[in-house]
Order: structure tokens, then sequence, then C-alpha cells
């Protein structure tokens, strides 16, 4: 698998099968994720990685709360600037609206929405969830590194056939996860990654979200005139 095709496969993985993912290609994708860009070589990241007992006791630590979502625990950061403008807002609004409608679930259906929500805190059923952290001194340029070193896990991960999703949506259990982790006070948890064998067969993991197109987000200055055919 190439790049292109890594990147046009990714996708948002919100339904995975239980089929083990063996230690060894989860090492393997760490250890070339590591040559993420990062400037200054500051590395800022922080890796912690569940399966099994560890990942159970971590879900069911979370799920007898559920009734306190969506604000959980409180996050950490802010997921979202606020008030989001435009474009950005329609955006978010119609991938919820794309989400839902993919699972058969109605806008006016509040408790189904809250149930879908709560599966990120089972990382939808993967066998193996990764926490990236952060020291809390960085910027925001180290945390540009850390979403590169996260994007670039999920790229490997499709070179192994593995699906992944990217989820800030921890950060509103940021106190359960550093108690589980062990996580210094210096530490920040950024986010989870859940990571596993997509279940295809799941309507969740059937839609795409749409994505602006090249001239709606770029620029182009400079390049001679492409020739008249």
């Amino acid at each position: 698998m190439n790049v292109t095709e890594a990147v046009r496969s990714r996708l948002s993985c919100r339904a995975f099968l239980d089929t083990p993912v063996p230690e060894s290609v989860v090492r393997e994708i760490l250890d070339a994720a590591r040559w993420a860009p990062s400037g200054g070589n500051l590395q800022p990241w922080r890796v912690h990685v569940l399966t099994g007992a560890p990942l159970k006791d971590l879900i069911e630590r979370i799920s007898p709360r559920y009734h306190l979502l969506p604000k959980g625990e409180g996050p950490d950061y802010q997921v979202y600037p606020h008030p989001l403008r435009e474009p950005y807002h329609g955006r978010r609004f119609k991938c919820g609206a794309d989400l839902y409608a993919a699972l058969g679930i109605p806008r006016e259906d509040k408790a189904g929405r809250y149930r879908q929500f709560a599966r990120n805190f089972t990382f939808f059923g993967a066998p193996v969830g990764i926490f990236v952290s952060i020291d809390r001194q960085m910027g925001p340029p180290q945390w540009a590194d850390a979403g590169m070193f996260v994007q670039t896990i999920m790229l490997l991960a499709r070179e192994h056939g593995l699906h992944s999703c990217a989820q800030e949506a921890w950060t509103y259990w940021h106190e359960t996860v550093a108690q589980v982790l062990d996580l210094p006070d210096e530490l920040i948890m950024y986010c989870g990654i859940a990571l596993g064998y997509a279940d295809m067969d799941d309507p969740v993991n059937g839609w795409r979200t749409e994505r602006a197109a090249v001239d709606e987000l770029a620029e182009f200055r400079g390049f001679e005139a492409a020739p008249a055919e």
C-alpha cells in the first residue's frame, strides 16, 4: 500500500472486530511513527498502549458513569472553539448529521445520540487503545507535532491492514485516564486512538465525511499557466 492509498482509505473507524492485534505489530507501527516530524527534535509525545485486562479495567471504570455525559469529568482542554464560526460550524454539524443518519438515529433521539457518543469510551470495540500525551509546558507548535505523530500512526496502521479512530473525546474522562495510566501532573492526555480491524459490515463504517475541494482550501501563485488544450 502506498501513501496515497493509505491516506484515501483511512477513516474514523467506529466499529471494530474483536480480532486481536499482536504486540509486535503495534511496536512496528510505533517504531516507524517515531520518525514523524518534530520541531527541534523535541519528540514531545508519550504513548501508552492498552489491550486485554488493562483496557477492560479502564472501560469498566467509566461505563457506570455514562449518565454524566456529555460533560463527563469536564475536559482538560477545549476541543472546539466557542463560538465556532462558519464554515467550520456547518462542517461539524453536517458530519454529525451524516453519522447519525447512517446509524438511523433521528435528531430528536437525544438518548440514542448519547449512547453512540458513549461508544467512544469502549474504543468502539477495538482490541487496542492507544493514548498519546504531551508535556503541559508545550505550545501550539508541539501540539501540531503530536498531531503529525498521531496521523503517522494511523497511516502506518493502514499499511498493516488495520483501521483506527483518533479520539479527543477521551479528554472528558482525563482524570480517570490519568489515574489508570499513572500520568504525572506535567503530562496532559491529548487523545486516544482506537486500533484494530474494521467491521465493515457495520453501517457506521459505510459513510465518509465530505472534504473541501483543493481550490477551496488552497491558492496557487507563481506557477506558469497550463497550456490551452
